[in-house]
């Protein structure tokens, strides 16, 4: 019996001609991807809500050297006020998936409290909402030229700024895709 062709643990890459505002040059780092479906989230669209403005309105206070600045990403468009951590080194906290030997996503409180404390894991992104699929969906979305897929890269999640994720992750696969035509072809 073949193993399934899944695509965790990669980045899907929107095609020029996906104007979708939700994914329009999205890279989507894909969590999930089984027979039943898909789960991954847009790692380069920034919020205008950084992480400290997040805490505040959790009423978790942070200290002096806390990154201010950070943005929050717009993960989709499916439940908008759920958060997500995605983050390196792995560590050992309540709600965590592991996506690969160095990489994890955290859904718990207690890495939002560890992080404001500057006690959390030192490369993090943290996204609002998250991409979903349906059984079968984003195979036939790559199929019909809407995605590239590619492994991901832990350079481009956490050290890339977000408004060139999009062609750096092309680059993984030897493409500059501002030069890719928006029509699709099939031999």
């Amino acid at each position: 019996m073949n193993e399934f062709p899944s695509l965790k643990d990669h980045f899907l890459i929107a095609m020029p001609n996906l104007y979708d505002p939700n994914f329009y040059q999205a890279v989507n780092y894909i969590i999930e991807h089984d027979a039943e479906g898909a789960m991954g989230m847009v790692i380069n669209h920034p919020m205008d809500v950084d992480i400290a403005e997040l805490l505040d309105q959790l009423n978790i206070s942070t200290n002096e050297n806390f990154m201010r600045n950070k943005k929050i990403m717009a993960g989709g468009p499916v439940q908008v006020d759920r958060g997500f951590i995605v983050h390196s080194p792995i560590g050992n906290w309540e709600s965590s998936l592991q996506l690969n030997e160095s990489v994890a996503v955290t859904t718990s409180i207690d890495i939002l409290t560890a992080i404001s404390k500057d006690e959390g894991p030192e490369k993090i992104e943290v996204i609002l909402g998250y991409a979903g699929w349906g059984a079968g969906q984003l195979d036939q979305e790559i199929l019909e030229n809407i995605w590239l897929s590619v492994p991901a890269n832990p350079e481009i999640l956490f050290h890339t700024p977000a408004d060139k994720r999009w062609e750096k992750a092309a680059e993984l696969i030897g493409i500059d895709i501002n030069q890719l035509s928006t029509q699709a072809g099939h031999a």
